[in-house]
């Protein structure tokens, strides 16, 4: 069996990623063994589409289960049509995580825990607020000195503010992540009152 823990790092003591498509790691584990290999998720930076590319990664490195924070519908979708499992609610250690599948302590998700896009940064484009100026002068290259001047270093214009709708989205997809901090954090909790009961 083989059982995928999105992480931060690339071993078994790193933190639980909460979010799948935008991961930074996959460590793909044999629960048996506790032998792993760990694989940084190509599709970190992706403009769009990373959880279908990160499903469709583990999907061919032929992983049975997926433990994760939570899980957006693209890649549940690619995940449950190649009958891969998926289980959320997943915190603490990669080594954690895998403990708490084995206990039955994490739920085997049936649908969607986010929406989509819900791991994706809020900040938007990269480039806005970027000086440009490629060294063309007034003339635009249309002279005989092909406009290799220094030119006019001017701001790049503003991105105009977010719409309404995309800053409604945003806030109910905080508030779903928010929420599902918050049941993870009772879970901890529990956990270390049962630990501490144990003593």
């Amino acid at each position: 069996m083989k059982i995928c823990v999105t992480a931060v790092a690339d071993r078994l003591d790193a933190q639980v990623d909460p979010r799948f498509g935008r991961s930074q790691y996959f460590v793909i584990v044999d629960p048996a063994t506790m032998e792993f290999e760990a694989m940084p998720n190509a599709a970190l930076n992706a403009p769009g589409g990373a959880g279908i590319q990160a499903a469709q990664a583990m999907v061919n490195e032929g992983v049975d289960v997926v433990i994760s924070g939570n899980m957006g519908p693209n890649a549940f979708q690619v995940l449950s049509t190649a009958g891969v499992k998926v289980a959320t609610g997943a915190y603490g250690t990669v080594k954690d995580a895998i403990e708490l599948y084995q206990a039955g302590k994490l739920t085997e998700a049936g649908t969607a825990t986010v929406a989509a896009h819900a791991g994706m940064s809020a900040v938007g484009s990269a480039s806005a607020g970027t000086v440009s100026g490629l060294g063309m002068g007034r003339g635009g290259g249309r002279g005989m000195g092909r406009g290799m001047g220094l030119g006019m270093q001017q701001p790049a214009p503003q991105q105009p503010p977010a719409a309404p709708r995309a800053q409604d989205e945003d806030l109910e997809q905080l508030s779903m992540i928010v929420e599902s901090l918050e049941k993870n954090l009772e879970e901890v909790k529990k956990r270390i009152a049962e630990l501490k009961k144990e003593k």
